[in-house]
């Protein structure tokens, strides 16, 4: 015999079908790795540690944003959660990983079992010289079939199951951790976008005086038209940037109102006038490198997904051994309804058997190496964003440090830029300064003010960036159900789900499998373990008098 390219002979059969009743014995085996997390490198500390505004202790308050003291923002990220479609569509995909997982626990136990029943009617041939005769056959019954768990395939991917679910959550959590750090990036957009605004206002009106003190001095013999000529064109090339800053304002509500899984035009109207840029907090805390590890849901999700994908090795493997079952079919048979049920009607049968793809030419070896090197593909993009992640967050407190700096310095820019524009003026009003110097004078000012009002929304969003980069916000979900009252009841009037949608379902069991918490992943990234295997032997146990 030939198997995958390798030559069975009847002593190695003897062994597998010897290993075979010691696992059936033992309670079975479990054939392909035991996963363990991919080893990753991070450092002790920040690269970007000497700004005195940020210190390392862990970072406790999950409610990030309200360091922006600003209730409008707390109160539109308690909306966007609680009512953007992104996030509920992330929900739903967690029950349809709950319910994936109750197929593969189904797997378990017989897999096939059902009642059935038939009628046939036969015209037998009337050649050579036989009558015409016909046989009523009817027929009822019960069939079943059992693959026992010999090689651990089935708790392969209950454990596999047990990961996607695990990374369904953690999907979740990442769609939250996004859609709060873009509501709040966004309400930065929009405020940011109003002060500009109101600065270019500002200096229309500046630029209009200029104007009107050219015109007068023109009209006075004390100049000429070009000042006039000047004076214009530095006015309307300011009036062109404020429709550019109000259509920015309203984009910025628009996508707000996206955010929050509303029409556009609502959020506008709330917002009101922007006194100024939301305002980063002295200090932050931004714990340690290894933090992320625990935090981060994209981390935790490429994880979890590498795990479930090294249990589908062993679901693989298992195909390269016979596979054991128990088999039976019950029921009656007559050729008339009136005896069907008649004792002498009973049929049945029963035993044991096994099936062994002997001849498959390499395709159970391929798919092995097929899982294999997705298990690989998906260990190597949880190494690489485990980098990523603390590339983002180096990046973001470069970010933060560099922005804090510059608005010190814009500051005394600004101040220096008005008191120029205010000596000018005087100046060229006395006729000892030119018009020209007015205009620079006006457009540093313009310029100064503009920048720092941008680099002061750069330090707020430099410090979303890096909170999004630490994974901070999803732990919001803590006590909160995933999946909106609106929505259960939708598909509890379309669908049977039983009990789960509620709440507590992860507290019971099915058919006496305990069911799978995925909320409860601390353990399995502390130690690097996968703490979620599918059943122990008296689990399994338990399942197969269950179904006895």
């Amino acid at each position: 015999m030939i198997t995958s390219g390798r030559i069975v002979t009847p002593v190695n059969a003897v062994r597998f079908i010897g290993l075979a009743g010691f696992c059936l014995v033992a309670g079975g085996c479990m054939v392909g790795p035991d996963y363990v997390r991919p080893e990753t490198t991070t450092n002790d500390a920040w690269a970007e540690r000497e700004d005195p505004r940020v210190s390392f202790e862990p970072m406790e308050n999950i409610e990030w944003w309200s360091a922006f003291e600003d209730p409008l923002l707390d109160e539109l990220i308690e909306e966007a959660y609680a009512q953007n479609l992104t996030i509920r569509e992330a929900g739903v995909r967690v029950l349809q990983a709950m319910a994936q997982r109750g197929i593969a626990v189904g797997d378990l136990f017989p897999q096939t079992q059902e009642a059935n029943g038939s009628y046939d009617r036969t015209k037998f041939s009337e050649n050579p010289g036989q009558p015409q005769r016909y046989l009523d056959t009817w027929r009822v019954g019960f069939d079943a079939a059992w693959e026992l768990d010999v090689w651990g395939k089935f708790r392969r991917a209950i454990e596999s199951a047990d990961a996607a679910l695990d990374a369904s959550l953690a999907s979740y959590d990442d769609v939250m951790v996004t859609l709060i750090a873009e509501v709040a990036a966004t309400y930065v957009d929009l405020r940011t976008s109003q002060i500009r605004l109101r600065i270019a206002v500002d200096n229309v009106r500046i630029q209009e005086r200029s104007l009107e003190i050219a015109q007068t001095r023109f009209d006075l013999g004390q100049t000429s038209e070009l000042d006039v000529s000047d004076a214009q064109a530095d006015l309307n090339q300011t009036r062109s940037t404020v429709p550019v800053f109000e259509a920015a304002v309203r984009q910025a509500s628009y996508r707000l109102d996206f955010l929050l899984g509303k029409p556009p035009g609502e959020v506008l109207a709330r917002v009101g006038e922007a006194k100024h840029v939301p305002k980063a907090p002295e200090m932050i805390a931004i714990g340690i490198p290894a933090d992320l590890l625990r935090r981060r849901p994209d981390i935790r999700l490429a994880e979890r997904q590498a795990a479930a994908l090294s249990a589908q090795i062993g679901v693989a493997e298992a195909d390269l051994y016979p596979s054991f079952f128990l088999s039976g079919s019950l029921g009656y048979q007559s050729d008339s309804t009136g005896t069907l049920f008649d004792s002498r009607s009973w049929t049945g049968s029963w035993g044991p058997g096994f099936s062994w793809p002997i001849l498959n030419y390499g395709r159970i070896k391929n798919n092995v190496r097929v899982q294999d090197a997705a298990f690989q593909a998906a260990a190597i993009a949880y190494q690489n964003t485990v980098l990523a992640a603390a590339q983002e967050v180096e990046s973001g407190l470069a970010a933060f440090y560099g922005s804090y700096q510059s608005a010190e310095f814009l500051e005394q820019s600004v101040s220096a830029a008005e008191r120029s524009l205010e000596l000018s003026t005087i100046q060229y009003k006395e006729g000892s300064a030119t018009f020209t110097r007015v205009l620079d004078a006006q457009g540093q000012l313009r310029s100064a003010q503009d920048f720092l009002a941008s680099t002061r929304g750069d330090i707020a969003q430099s410090l979303i960036a890096t909170y999004k980069a630490l994974g901070g916000g999803w732990e919001v979900r803590d006590g909160m159900n995933i999946i909106p009252d609106e929505t259960r009841a939708e598909m509890e009037e379309r669908s049977d789900w039983g009990t789960m949608l509620e709440p507590d379902f992860v507290e019971g069991d099915d058919f006496g499998i305990p069911r799978h918490d995925p909320s409860n992943l601390e353990g399995t990234l502390d130690n690097g373990h996968d703490e979620s295997p599918a059943m122990t032997e008296d689990e399994e146990a338990h399942a197969a008098a269950h179904t006895q």
